[in-house]
């Protein structure tokens, strides 16, 4: 997929592709979850969709996903773990990860966000480590929303700039 068939999907579904397509990038979907989150602020911009409904699904769709990765881990985490580490693209960000949970616990969510491909494994790693659903989405929604809202803003003003 690219920006055009998101953005095909945007002017066919509205609101609703981007939290699904947020809500998918847990399980691969091959966009960068910036660049969906960005496209977010640009149609906002446009006048395809309004902003605050455009940024607050698309932050619920980033939390949704996510969470979906602390279930798994909770539930199906070292068979999840030892596939992500057999995959050779992706065992240095889980080696990453690991170390972010080890020194820092739950304040690693916090800076994992802004981390591609950490910020999608280390919510398996804290459900693994059984973190407490409370905590995880007390710093997950609190991460989630700062980078949202900082690459969601980043697609208006960019979009501001393009149309001027």
């Amino acid at each position: 997929m690219n920006v055009d068939q998101l953005l095909h999907w945007i002017e066919q579904f509205g609101y609703a592709a981007l939290f699904f397509a947020l809500w998918l990038g847990i399980v691969g979907l091959p966009i960068p979850d910036e660049v969906i989150v960005m496209t977010g602020g640009a149609v906002s911009q446009s006048g395809l969709l309004h902003a605050f409904p455009a940024f607050m699904l698309t932050y619920i769709g980033v939390i949704t996903g996510l969470s979906i990765g602390y279930v798994l881990g909770r539930y199906c985490g070292p068979l999840i773990l030892e596939r992500l580490r057999n995959q050779k693209r992706l065992r240095r960000s889980v080696e990453h990860a690991e170390r972010l949970v080890s020194s820092y616990g739950g304040y690693a969510l916090l800076i994992s966000y802004f981390i591609p491909g950490v910020r999608h494994i280390l919510p398996y790693l804290v459900g693994m480590h059984q973190m407490s659903y409370r905590k995880y989405a007390a710093f997950s929604a609190t991460a989630g929303l700062l980078w949202t809202g900082v690459y969601f803003i980043v697609g208006l003003k960019a979009s501001y700039y393009i149309q001027s």
